[in-house]
């Protein structure tokens, strides 16, 4: 637990965990890796503590599962007990919406998915001499550290590390950094690979060589495909999507049958859906089975891929490209819907917010993986005449600040 940290050591009692979620003295000074009833020395630094030395643990403090907690950046809460850190995560969805005036709103209890199921990880990878790094940086910093183990992950994602490290090797060269995103598939591993090299031959060669080796769905680099064994899919119900590289996934299978679960409930008795932010169909393929869908999302591979699994199952499912921050849906075009569901990217859809807002459609469905910007969108549509019935937490983001989140919005 002990490290070096400039300037005169003090000691002092955590007293909660902040929004990011480290701890939080009574005079509001944040300790990194800290619980709330920690004794800990602490030195002052950049306006933060420097934990030097846990002096006596707080009542929620655990051994965290990984070797590599303390220095990955991936994780911030391993050390954190599941009840506390599971309270925590409902209270920042809580507290988000007091911000914005919703003090008394329905909260469901906090879903939670399991360790091992985070399909999908954005790794870096540098040169080391003779070996080959591979995992996540450092918080706050650009220090890779060298994963041997990730508990978030699929087995799938966790066991190839190994062998993706030796194989890399054959392709980096000092002082490079390579990203990679790796997402477990229903039909495979696809490995997108970002690396700032010149198009040559006998690079594409080597990558071709290396997706077979690791027995790879799919391996792209610098976003064109190198080589394809099996197109990535994805299995909605009865339909199945061929993946566009880089393509949007729900962080874990598991959370995204959640989602599809509490939207598909929520959308009972609606004829006609549009699913705005569709990515490639997540809740717009679950909702073909029993309601007439039309998807608008920004990205048209996405689309395209939605459209063509909609045909094959002979589904009643419409889309269109659509940049839906700069273009939302009107009222006129909105009028058609019985329902309209909702799953922006972080900075959430405050535009197309305010076009429902002023609609007259019956419900609007709502998820969202950042509260404050869902928060805000909550106050423009109930500003507009909606009610926020319930709002259902949602943890995928296993050991981050991160939470997800569903809702259910009614005229």
């Amino acid at each position: 637990m002990s490290q070096q940290a400039r300037g005169p050591s003090e000691t002092v009692e955590i007293v909660r965990l902040g929004h990011a979620g480290d701890g939080v003295t009574a005079d509001g000074l944040f300790v990194a890796g800290t619980v709330p009833g920690d004794i800990v020395r602490i030195a002052r630094e950049a306006g933060r503590g420097q934990l030097i030395e846990l002096i006596t643990p707080g009542p929620t403090r655990v051994a965290p599962p990984c070797v590599h907690f303390g220095s990955c950046g991936g994780c911030a809460l391993q050390h954190v007990a599941r009840d506390a850190y599971l309270a925590w995560k409902h209270d920042l969805v809580a507290t988000a919406l007091k911000q914005r005036g919703f003090a008394d709103v329905p909260m469901d209890e906090i879903r939670a998915v399991a360790p091992g199921t985070r399909r999908r990880a954005n790794f870096k990878a540098q040169l080391r001499g003779q070996d080959v790094a591979l995992g996540f940086y450092e918080a706050g910093s650009r220090v890779l550290v060298d994963l041997t183990e990730c508990p978030i992950l699929v087995p799938e994602l966790a066991h190839i590390m190994p062998r993706l490290r030796r194989q890399l090797s054959k392709v980096l060269r000092p002082n490079e950094t390579a990203e990679l995103l790796a997402t477990a598939t229903d039909s495979g591993i696809d490995l997108a690979l970002n690396l700032k090299r010149k198009r040559e031959v006998d690079l594409l060669t080597l990558l071709s060589t290396i997706a077979a080796t690791l027995k790879l769905a799919r391996l792209s680099w610098n976003g064109e495909d190198v080589a394809i064994a099996e197109t990535p899919s994805l299995r909605v119900g009865r339909f199945t999507v061929a993946l566009p590289p880089g393509a949007f996934l729900q962080p874990t299978k598991e959370g995204e049958q959640m989602l599809q679960r509490l939207v598909l409930d929520a959308a009972s008795g609606a004829r006609s859906v549009a699913d705005l932010f569709s990515g490639c169909g997540t809740l717009a393929l679950a909702l073909a089975e029993h309601h007439a869908v039309h998807a608008a999302d920004s990205v048209v591979a996405q689309v395209d891929a939605l459209l063509a699994a909609a045909r094959q199952g002979n589904a009643r499912v419409t889309g269109v490209s659509r940049d839906l921050f700069r273009r939302p849906l009107l009222a006129v075009e909105l009028s058609r819907f019985d329902a309209v569901v909702l799953d922006p990217p972080r900075p959430g859809a405050a535009a197309q917010a305010k076009a429902l807002a002023e609609s007259r459609v019956p419900k609007v469905l709502y998820v969202s993986c950042n509260a404050a910007s869902f928060a805000r969108d909550a106050r423009t549509l109930a500003d507009g005449g909606y009610r926020l019935r319930r709002v259902t937490p949602i943890d995928q983001f296993l050991w981050s600040p991160h939470v997800e989140l569903f809702a259910e919005f009614r005229r």
